[in-house]
This record gives structure tokens, sequence and C-alpha cells, in this order.
């Protein structure tokens, strides 16, 4: 940052970032979102609604805006200070105000206007004025955890390691045995695996970032290679975009290095507005052009008849399947029960269990 973006940060308006909105600023200050290197400009924001598209034609397919009250007094051409909840300060060159179209917004990304969404009830919270502006860090905040979580740092990680194929895993869940199992279908094809868990805000039912953190630890030092695997993290909000949100990770994931990127059934979804195909079906589409590889899978099960898992493609058993929903895995912890060791690893369940347990 020069000299004079340091003077300009400390006579500057100054505004106090959400979560949300802080994860945001970081992560475009730190270049996880290029094109982009500030919030969004209208021209922007509407090509983004309309195309999946900038302004100038690069895609990008989720709306990155700094919304404020009407009465907050920047103006274009002014410096304005961003402070973050965890201590952080970046410096914003205020270039345009504009306002956002909410319901517009809210069924181009999501698909509804209803608030029972989690993006939607957070969207029709927020203002409808909206600043834009390039992003320069004056500090970064305490990080929550130690792995890298810049794609500077990422990407020189992967160098060292020599990888030229690396395959992107985005979570926001604990792994299960499903997940390992498509883990290591997918290092069949490439150098490396980055696991790169979002651990920014997510839904009051998620499994908190710390707890996860602690599992994906477990998992990759017990089962996986090390010289091939590489945890990182994602401090970036979940949308519940669905396909729109599924090739923005990847735009991202490109960003830290990767060169594949795994896209599960219904990524990003809730609920049922999104058909499970679509948001590998939206990366596929674009994948050329974006510069990272789609990688996708059958949907998998553990079979008791054929002792392993399998998929779709390869077991005629479909019916045997021994298969646990996200809710009534909860459900089975909180009242300190053991999943099914074919699905959960009793080492991981453990300290999930732990987490239910001490969460009430």
């Amino acid at each position: 940052m020069s000299a004079e973006t340091t003077r300009r940060a400390s006579t500057s308006l100054a505004l106090r970032l959400d979560d949300l909105q802080a994860a945001d600023a970081m992560l475009l200050a730190a270049g996880a979102y290029w094109p982009l290197d500030g919030f969004m400009g209208e021209r922007d924001y509407r090509g983004v609604l309309r195309d999946l598209r900038l302004d100038g034609g690069q895609i990008f397919p989720l709306p990155i805006v700094l919304p404020v009250p009407d009465d907050f007094a920047a103006r274009p051409g002014d410096a304005l200070t961003l402070h973050t909840p965890d201590g952080g300060e970046l410096l914003m060159e205020v270039q345009e105000r504009f306002r956002r179209q909410r319901q517009w917004e809210a069924f181009a990304v999501y698909r509804t206007g209803d608030a029972g969404h989690p993006g939607v009830e957070r969207l029709l919270r927020e203002e409808e004025q909206c600043l834009a502006g390039p992003i320069h860090v004056v500090s970064y905040g305490k990080t929550a955890f130690p792995e890298p979580w810049t794609p500077e740092e990422t990407r020189r990680l992967i160098a060292e390691r020599g990888w030229r194929k690396i395959v992107a895993f985005q979570t926001r869940n604990p792994l299960h045995r499903a997940h390992e199992h498509l883990l290591r279908l997918a290092l069949e094809r490439v150098d490396g695996l980055l696991l790169h868990p979002l651990v920014g805000p997510t839904k009051h039912d998620d499994v908190p970032a710390p707890v996860r953190m602690a599992c994906y630890r477990l998992t990759l030092t017990a089962f996986f290679p090390p010289e091939r695997v590489l945890l990182g993290v994602l401090p970036a909000a979940m949308r519940y975009a669905g396909p729109r949100e599924a090739l923005f990770h990847a735009l991202v994931r490109r960003n830290y290095g990767a060169t594949h990127f795994v896209v599960g059934r219904d990524a990003a979804g809730v609920g049922d507005l999104y058909h499970p195909d679509e948001s590998r079906e939206l990366v596929e589409r674009y994948a050329e052009e974006l510069g990272i590889a789609p990688i996708g899978f059958a949907p998998v099960g553990y079979c008791p008849r054929c002792d392993g898992f399998v998929s779709s493609r390869t077991c005629p058993h479909r019916q045997q399947w021994i298969e646990l929903s996200g809710t009534a895995l909860r459900a089975m912890l909180k009242r300190g029960e053991d999943p099914p060791k074919e699905l959960v690893r009793p080492e991981i369940a453990a300290v999930l269990r732990r987490h239910f347990r001490s969460d009430g």
C-alpha cells in the first residue's frame, strides 16, 4: 500500500463491517475474488444478475456489494476506512453510490423471494444503498485458524510441493466416509488435494467451524498421505445460492491455485430449490472459460452386500445402502448415540458428539 493510501486511511470516514461484509472485504483485498479488486458498482452488479458476467465480460456469478444506510456520508472520491470485527483495517476508495434491486437480486441469485431462505432473509435485512470501489489492506485482523487463508500463501505452498494438478474440495460440513471415498477417487487423477473448507458465517444449525476444523485435521492426519494433501481455509460466508454459488466456489478455488474442483450433488443448495445436478452442469458449462476442470461423481453410499462404498454406476443394491441424513445424524449425536461406523469414523463421531453435548 502506498504512503498516500496510508495517509488517507488516517483521515478518512470509517465504517464498521459485520461478519459477512468483513469476509468479503478481506478476500477482495487478498485477491481471492479476482478479477474483482473491490465491491461492485452498478454496471457490474446488473451484469452479474442478468448474465453471470461483470461489465467487462468476465464470468462472475454472485453480487459482491457493500450496503450502507442512506444517510451514510461517504461519496465518490472519498476514502473510507473499513474496520472488521477481528481487528482488521482496510481502505476503500469510494468510486460510486448506487441502489441495489433486492427483489431482482433475490430471484436472480436464489430463485425465490421467500425470507425462509437464509440468503434471502439476509438480503431483505440489508440496506439498498451500496458503495463501490477498490479495497487496500492496512492491516489484517486476527485469524481464527493457523491454516493458510490467502491465495498467495496457498499457491506458494502448492508450488513448494511441486504439484501441477490440484483438486480443491469445498465443504461446510464435517467429512464422513463417503467424502473420504470421493477424495481418494479424485486424488487418483491429480498430484495433490486442497481441502478447502468454508469457515466464514454459515447457518445457525451448521456445525461450527472450529469443530469442523478439528475433524478435518484428524481425518487428513490419520487417513491420507501428508505429502499429497493441504488443508487451507476460505473465510468466506456461505450464501446458499446453489448453482451460482458452486460456480463462484470454483472461480475462487482457481484463484487459490486449483486446476480441478469437486462439484457435489446439490452443491451450495438449501431445501429443494435446485436440481441436484444443476451445480455440476453450470460449472461444466463455464469450465473452459473459467480455467478449472470440474470433477463430479455419481451418488455414493455404503453397501453392506458389496461391503464397501459404491456408486449408482457400480452397485445393483441401491435399496440396501446404509445412509443417514444430516438431520438424523445431528439428532443421534445430540442424544449421545454413535452413528454407523460405516458412515462416520468413530474418531470423528467422538469430536462431534462432544460438541453436541456441550451445545445442549
